[in-house]
């Protein structure tokens, strides 16, 4: 099942943008452009809401106190203010995370993608399935294909949590060592490769389609 955010931004490009993104992200996505729109559209349960406080009509902080009385589910603010005690009166209000722009559409993707899961672990149902055959278990890092467990080595896991993460989008393997193995590592890009390699093994044998797909001359990507 689709996870619906709700976007509230007033400005247009800002909102278009967001709106893109996790749609390509096989999000469903629905936006507000002001603070009397965004509390009509909160009503729907989103399961998540991206917040701008610094809005003309009501603020994002106002909506937040009054969408807090009807909603549950994570509210991360989006703003440019970066004073402390803006970000403390957000977060006592009832927001869950606080993101300063300019802000990298990657790290907030991974924010929210982060603060899903933890709904779900709260919840009690932490295994996603992303498809009929295939679930994943962030919470106990495990993989299951056909209700059985496919055995991962800790990186094999971190490569298949990230690129589920972020399915349909390209990860060259210099990137995708950066994120799994630091900057600072040792090592070199290449053994991305043969871990891939090995993922790609473990999963044909478990009965599972090909979901880590090569761009050639780009990197890899986790097929929808």
């Amino acid at each position: 099942m689709q996870d619906t955010i709700l976007i509230i931004d007033d400005e247009a490009d800002i909102l278009s943008t967001l709106e893109d993104y996790f749609l390509y992200n096989d999000y469903r996505v629905i936006t507000a452009a002001n603070g009397r729109e965004a509390l009509e559209k909160a009503a729907g349960q989103p399961s998540l809401i991206l917040l701008d406080i610094n809005m003309p009509d009501i603020d994002g902080l106002e909506v937040c106190t009054r969408i807090r009385e009807f909603v549950s589910c994570p509210i991360l603010f989006l703003t440019a203010r970066t004073e402390e005690n803006d970000r403390i009166r957000g977060l006592g209000l009832g927001g869950d995370d606080y993101i300063v722009k300019p802000f990298s559409l990657e790290e907030l993707g991974a924010r929210v993608a982060a603060h899903l899961r933890r709904e779900r672990r709260k919840s009690g149902s932490p295994k996603v399935y992303l498809d009929d055959t295939l679930a994943i278990d962030y919470t106990k890092r495990q993989l299951y294909i056909k209700e059985k467990e496919v055995a991962l080595a800790k990186k094999e896991f971190d490569i298949i949590e990230l690129l589920s993460g972020y399915a349909g989008q390209i990860f060259s393997k210099e990137r995708i060592y950066e994120r799994i193995w630091g900057y600072d590592s040792d090592g070199d890009s290449s053994v991305v490769a043969e871990h891939i390699r090995r993922i790609r093994v473990k999963m044909a044998k478990a009965g599972a389609r090909p979901y880590v797909k090569t761009v050639w001359g780009v990197g890899y990507q986790w097929v929808k």
